[in-house]
């Protein structure tokens, strides 16, 4: 794929939970960022999203499969060779107090990543007013304690932190979940502008339909492990062919598409996920080939992906 900034190719990731049993939660995942590309992973809680962000910025070490980063295979690099790499891909998380230390002033924060990879004095003392005055915030602010700081305020010095080492690739898990819409609007601009003007590769997580409309160019939906949908997000929301996309969209009335049926039951166990198509147990089209056989995910269209041996619409 051309200008592809960071690949995951066959990636699962596995863990060990009581008596022996295996949950996976991603299988089998292959997905790639562009440079400059903003693409969001979307899907119901515990689909493996969160899980796949952290494999992709080798906060977690795969079981299998291969991560890519400008070219450069990641997977398995030690902590020392993989330093360098983590200045240009960085994570922004949903919990903005938790992601920051309430002992430390806020200025303390931006200046960790510098010190820890070398900038120091002067020059690190701007870049921390250069971070605020990017996302917004006083330079004053480098003064005072997260409490102090609406949740809204938070989450742009923890963007500002992603930015201090300037970047590549931003992967952002929920980073706008746990706010009033009015304030979420606030940050999707900020991320919208930001990767304007710093030409960042963008992975947006969320199981908000409407806040990925926002902020996205590219969306794949996943399900229970792997990737079901791939394409554009105006194409994707407007005319959604795997059912569960088609589910998903539906619930939410103002996206205008109509469901096949309601989705049957409710999510299996990635401890013990079903055989075959892993929708096959609560997909309204199921035929007996979605037990027996599960989907890859495969071209329908240029720039469109499906994992489903009976896509609709």
């Amino acid at each position: 794929m051309r200008d592809v900034l960071l690949e995951a190719v066959d990636v699962s990731q596995q863990y060990r939970v009581s008596g022996g049993r295996v949950l996976r939660a991603v299988d089998g995942v292959n997905f790639a960022v562009r440079a400059g590309e903003s693409v969001a992973l979307v899907g119901e809680s515990g689909c493996g999203k969160s899980s796949l962000g952290r494999c992709l910025t080798r906060l977690a070490v795969p079981s299998s499969g291969t991560v890519f980063f400008e070219g450069e295979e990641i997977t398995r690099l030690s902590e020392r060779r993989l330093r360098p790499v983590r200045a240009r891909m960085q994570m922004v998380f949903q919990d903005s107090y938790a992601s920051l230390n309430p002992r430390r002033r806020v200025g303390a924060a931006l200046l960790e990543p510098l010190r820890v990879h070398g900038v120091r004095g002067v020059e690190a003392t701007a870049r921390v007013a250069e971070l605020l005055d990017l996302v917004g915030l006083p330079r004053a602010a480098a003064g005072r304690y997260p409490h102090e700081f609406s949740g809204g305020q938070r989450q742009r010095l923890n963007i500002a932190r992603a930015l201090a080492l300037s970047p590549r690739v931003i992967v952002a898990d929920e980073p706008v979940s746990a706010l009033d819409v009015s304030i979420q609007a606030q940050i999707v601009n900020l991320f919208r502008d930001l990767q304007d003007r710093l030409g960042l590769a963008l992975v947006f997580i969320s199981h908000d339909l409407a806040v990925v409309r926002q902020v996205s160019r590219r969306i794949a939906v996943m399900y229970l492990g792997g990737i079901v949908e791939e394409g554009g997000t105006e194409a994707v929301l407007r005319g959604p062919v795997h059912p569960y996309t088609r589910a998903l969209v539906a619930a939410v009335p103002r996206m205008g598409v109509a469901p096949i049926m309601g989705l049957q039951g409710d999510v299996p166990s990635p401890i013990d996920p079903p055989s075959g198509c892993r929708f096959h147990t609560r997909c309204p089209v199921a035929r007996e080939r979605c037990v027996e056989e599960r989907p890859v995910l495969r071209e329908v269209s240029e720039g469109r992906r499906v994992a489903c041996h009976f896509p609709v619409g």
